[in-house]
């Protein structure tokens, strides 16, 4: 097939497929959240999320995590202070760093998401098989490798 011709029809590459689907997704999630009234983004979710289960992240340690640039994880962070999710304090080994823990507030918005959030998964996923998912994360994973080589 011409290259040319190819690469006019963005629809039919996989990554205008990936993008699509993704796009898809989160707005899908972002709707279910919203309609149980909680007041917190996707993006908002992923680094409280990471913050909960790695409490000793660096912030640049969570902006890799959560693919997302540092100046954007520091306005996150700082949505979450104010909204009482999260609490930041001095590292007391290092006073560069802050430490960062969610709140009460902040355990209990993570506990009313966690079923949303797999609810929304099991929507997204259902009619796709275990095998197809694991050969979709090997496909994945092998075009990231190829990107990170170059």
């Amino acid at each position: 097939m011409n290259q040319a011709l190819e690469l006019s029809r963005l629809e039919q590459t996989i990554f205008y497929v990936m993008d699509k689907t993704i796009k898809s997704y989160r707005q899908f999630a972002r709707q279910n959240i919203k309609r149980n009234d909680l007041d917190i983004t996707i993006d908002q979710w992923l680094v409280l999320k990471t913050i909960k289960d790695n409490p000793e992240m660096t912030q640049n340690e969570i902006s890799k995590r959560v693919f997302k640039d540092h100046a954007s994880v520091t306005r996150i962070i700082e949505i979450l202070v104010q909204r009482k999710y999260l609490t930041r304090s001095f590292n007391d080994l290092d006073r560069r760093r802050y430490k960062l823990e969610l709140t009460e507030l902040g355990k209990k918005i993570y506990n009313d998401l966690v079923p949303i959030i797999y609810a929304n998964r099991k929507t997204a996923l259902s009619d796709v098989s275990t095998s197809e998912i694991k050969m979709l994360e090997k496909i994945l994973e092998k075009i990231t490798k190829n990107c990170s080589q170059h």
